[in-house]
């Protein structure tokens, strides 16, 4: 079973094929119901944001090409389309990549923290549809440890740089005292809240948050100051406002070109700022040849956002240092669990051949034999069951080439000591109860 990693993102596919292969809320049910019979595949999560859509999976090595043909069917795409675009990390890469993602360090804005809550996200909407197992579980956890040091170790999240951070920037370019200017926010969620947070400190003095359910707009609203509305109401609130920052997880746009012109003729054309940070779409794309309106995507923002990234190179440097080792550190105690199961069955297996000699033994001493005689019996028998298999393996390994067998045989017994050193007397270390838990070797099968 190998970790593999499948994904697109917004250096390696434009907005318009991203939003076709993003995962909807909706269909994430189904998605994971039909993962399940995909051949190969053991465990999954997905990741799907406006900038990237990444299946996370346990699975056979050999089955990234099964699942990429099942992303382009469950999405009525060419696989071909696909396979230009899509990256393929496998068992280290894989580890490493999560652990960018989940620090920042792989998003359009170096360092952002909203990412690590989406990622935490997919991680529990994974579990709750059983198809997260051991194996994706403790590589998310340990994700989340390395990315809670980036945050505390490093000064990458100290600046507040963000997708939602770079469209307030934007805003600022456009008017010139915020204070003046009223906004319109379409969604409730994570992004939404980050916005309104920005806006209230550039001093937009009122905020509208809209929504599908009253509710959760009412709760986003109240804790910046605003009100809330429902989407049906957006028409009605629409001349009011200068700026419209939407992020919603809508299948369709909710706000379209004729609404925009209704508006615009209220306002007798005075201009409107606007931001579309949703995949797909929220706001119709012919909104943005309109006279008097500033329309943006995602994609648009990346100039703000790249010369906000040039504070965080320096400690991107030091994130990636922590990463390698928290990647080595994730595969080193990997292998070593791979080994807890071999330990155990080689250790019941012993046990079972001293409990075999020592019902023997008691049988014997019953009938009344003679005590010493029979622990030297079955002190001799005990050792002759457990070397008898692995001394005929070694000459037979010996005997055909095998030369290393030998070698490991040495080292997992030290039998490199010198003579003198094997005929000399017990030290105190030596001859310590080797029950104590501190003389045996401990394996952590929980990672």
């Amino acid at each position: 079973m190998a970790l593999l990693t499948l994904g697109i993102n917004h250096r390696t596919a434009p907005l318009e094929l991203r939003e076709r292969v993003a995962f909807t809320p909706e269909r994430m049910g189904e998605a994971f119901s039909a993962l399940k019979v995909v051949a190969g595949v053991s465990e999954a999560a997905i990741l799907s944001t406006c900038n990237r859509t990444e299946l996370f999976l346990a699975a056979e090595d050999d089955c990234a090409n099964a699942v990429l043909r099942w992303i382009a069917g469950f999405h009525d795409m060419d696989v071909d389309e696909l396979s230009e675009s899509f990256y393929i990390y496998t068992n280290a890469e894989a580890v490493r990549h999560m652990m960018r993602v989940a620090s920042g360090l792989d998003s359009m804005v170096l360092g952002e923290p909203q990412i690590l809550g989406q990622l935490k996200e997919a991680y529990a909407l994974s579990r709750s549809h059983g198809a997260s197992g051991s194996l994706l579980s403790r590589l998310f956890e340990q994700s989340f440890s390395v990315a809670k040091r980036v945050r505390t170790e490093t000064t990458i999240g100290e600046n507040p740089v963000s997708v939602a951070y770079a469209a307030v920037s934007m805003a600022r370019n456009i008017f010139s005292d915020l204070r003046r200017n009223k906004a319109l926010l379409i969604g409730a969620g994570r992004t939404i809240d980050l916005v309104a947070s920005h806006l209230r400190e550039a001093g937009v003095p009122s905020l509208i948050v809209a929504n599908r359910t009253l509710e959760r707009a009412q709760e986003v609203a109240r804790q910046h100051g605003g009100h809330g509305i429902l989407l049906s109401e957006i028409p009605e609130h629409l001349p009011g406002v200068d700026i419209v920052i939407a992020s919603t997880a809508s299948q369709l746009p909710v706000l379209g070109k004729g609404a925009v012109e209704r508006a615009l003729k209220i306002r007798k054309h005075r201009p409107y700022f606007m931001v579309d940070l949703a995949v797909p779409r929220d706001i119709e794309p012919e909104v943005a040849q309109m006279d008097d309106v500033y329309l943006y995507a995602v994609d648009d923002l990346r100039q703000v956002i790249e010369e906000n990234l040039r504070s965080r190179e320096g400690a991107a440097r030091e994130a990636e240092r922590l990463i390698e080792s928290g990647t080595e550190d994730f595969l080193y105690q990997l292998r070593a669990l791979d080994a807890v199961s071999t330990l155990k069955q080689y250790r019941n297996h012993a046990e079972d051949l001293r409990d075999l000699e020592v019902e023997r033994a008691l049988k014997q001493l019953r009938n009344g034999g003679d005590p010493e005689t029979l622990l030297r019996s079955l002190a001799r028998g005990i050792t002759n069951k457990l070397l008898h298999e692995p001394s005929v393996q070694v000459r037979k390994a010996t005997a055909e080439g095998r030369t290393e067998v030998t070698y490991w045989l040495r080292e997992l017994h030290q039998l490199g000591r010198a003579q003198d050193d094997l005929l000399a007397p017990p030290s105190a270390a030596d001859t310590t109860d080797e029950s104590d838990p501190a003389r045996q070797p401990q394996f952590n099968d929980k990672i």
